[in-house]
């Protein structure tokens, strides 16, 4: 299963006017980067262009700066990110303690387990994944630091959108463009709100089976010194292996464990 089509074009940039709080040019830029992904890695300069909704001599500065800059790389016709674009999302891992705190206490979650383990925030209509041990490979999407599904069908983004003021969840849901994964997948808007609901009542959240076929998650909130949910952490595995009824009363307790231990010790360092 594809996230998104090679041919898909990135978000539209937003229709504002440059000025002292919107720089144009440095928003096409970022528009440029988001452009690559694991179905385009490398393009033309065309299809960059055409991706982004630039003209191509737009879209021919953006790619040489970035070059220049060494985010960049070409082969001829062909444009491709180099590892140097790392350095920008690990400017923002770093600069969360909560990373530092989590992934020993995943890892130790993980080596319980046998399960893998993530956590994840939510971003617009998406949740993406910030921190990753897996066990094994039990997905056909191939996850990793940065990847994004969609918050309205997985575990983790119903804990995220559980801790979300009403008006702000429904302004969120108005915007779910419902799509049937699989036999399983809510189908329609009214019972998802009655599993986000649900997951805010109970805190914590299982999906078995809406994303993929065969994948059975469970999440629950990691919150803050003033108890808002900042991100979510989940254990994944095969219901063949681990059925949902094993996964409640075997994984759950120490998901929320350590789901409680990581809120902990960023309350620690808060204070």
């Amino acid at each position: 299963m594809n996230e998104a089509s090679s041919s898909s074009p990135v978000s539209a940039l937003p229709d504002l006017k440059p000025g002292d709080s919107y720089v144009q040019s440095f928003a096409r830029g970022l528009a440029v980067i988001r452009a690559f992904s694991a179905e385009a890695p490398r393009q033309t300069l065309t299809e960059v262009a055409k991706r982004c909704g630039l003209t191509r001599a737009g879209a021919r500065r953006i790619l040489l700066t970035l070059e220049t800059l060494g985010y960049v790389r070409s082969d001829g016709r062909l444009f491709y990110l180099t590892p140097k674009i790392l350095d920008l999302g690990f400017a923002y891992l770093s600069s969360q303690p909560l990373w530092q705190f989590a992934e020993p206490v995943m890892q130790t979650l993980v080596a319980d387990l046998k399960e893998s383990c993530s956590a994840a925030v939510l971003e617009g209509g998406d949740i993406v994944y910030v921190l990753r041990v897996p066990a094994r490979k039990i997905m056909s999407i191939n996850l990793g630091l940065g990847s994004r599904l969609p918050a309205w069908c997985t575990s983790m983004g119903r804990v995220l959108l559980a801790a979300l003021p009403p008006e702000e969840l429904e302004a969120h849901l108005r915007l779910v463009q419902l799509q049937a994964h699989t036999a399983r997948t809510v189908a329609n808007l009214d019972e998802l709100r009655l599993r986000i609901a649900a997951a805010r009542e109970q805190g914590w959240c299982l999906v078995n089976q809406e994303l993929e076929e065969g994948l059975v998650s469970l999440a629950a909130p990691i919150v803050d010194r003033h108890g808002r949910t900042i991100a979510a952490l989940n254990v994944s595995a095969q219901v063949n292996r681990n059925p949902p009824e094993s996964l409640l009363a075997q994984h759950l307790p120490r998901l929320l464990e350590a789901a409680q231990n990581i809120s902990r010790l960023l309350q620690i360092r808060a204070v």
